[in-house]
């Protein structure tokens, strides 16, 4: 979804951002969360390469096939987690989409790379989930107001608990929240 120059490059560092701190996360003690982080990573990276503008680098035409097969891969590995927990249900939308925009920019003639591709209905149907998911999970993110002296005003979590930064769950989410908002420029730009 090769966009427009400044936008471009913004995406490739938002992108990038999120999937260096994502591999990261890879560094937890938490089982669950590293498996999450690994598959988040591999998202943030290829969203970073999908967006590179195309004044800078054309991939070549093989390119897009093999992305759509590598998401392809990770949708079906979410799809067998979510078997465990229905959060992974939101990777498998994800690596969908990302199929969905490999195979897009595939049939797309060469040199084309945004505008009016792929099929209006899907695109719109996955500009509606995700652009749920931002809201709600921006949502989810705002602090709760803490009543004065009450338990939620003393030093946020992992605060002096012990807990590493890699497995606070707001820094997952925010992550997460920067992926969803890639994903709904990225289909705005087909």
């Amino acid at each position: 979804m090769h966009g427009p120059g400044s936008s471009g490059w913004l995406l490739v560092a938002l992108c990038a951002a999120t999937g260096t701190y994502c591999l990261l996360r890879m560094r937890s003690g938490v089982e669950e969360q590293r498996r999450a982080a690994g598959g988040e990573a591999l998202m943030g990276f290829g969203m970073a390469a999908m967006a590179v503008p195309a004044a800078v680098f054309t991939p070549p035409a093989w390119a897009w096939p093999l992305w759509a097969v590598v998401f392809g891969a990770a949708g079906l590995h979410a799809l067998w987690a979510a078997r465990a927990s229905a959060r992974h249900l939101h990777h498998v939308v994800g690596a969908g989409a990302m199929v969905y925009m490999a195979v897009v920019m595939a049939a797309a003639p060469r040199g084309a790379h945004h505008g009016a591709a792929g099929t209006p209905a899907l695109t719109a149907a996955l500009l509606l989930y995700f652009t749920a998911y931002v809201l709600v999970t921006g949502a989810r993110l705002v602090p709760v107001a803490a009543v004065a002296g009450g338990p939620g005003t003393g030093p946020g979590p992992g605060a002096g608990s012990g807990t590493r930064w890699g497995d606070r769950p707001e820094l997952a989410r925010a992550c997460r929240l920067s992926m969803g908002i890639a994903m709904v420029a990225m289909l705005l730009m087909m």
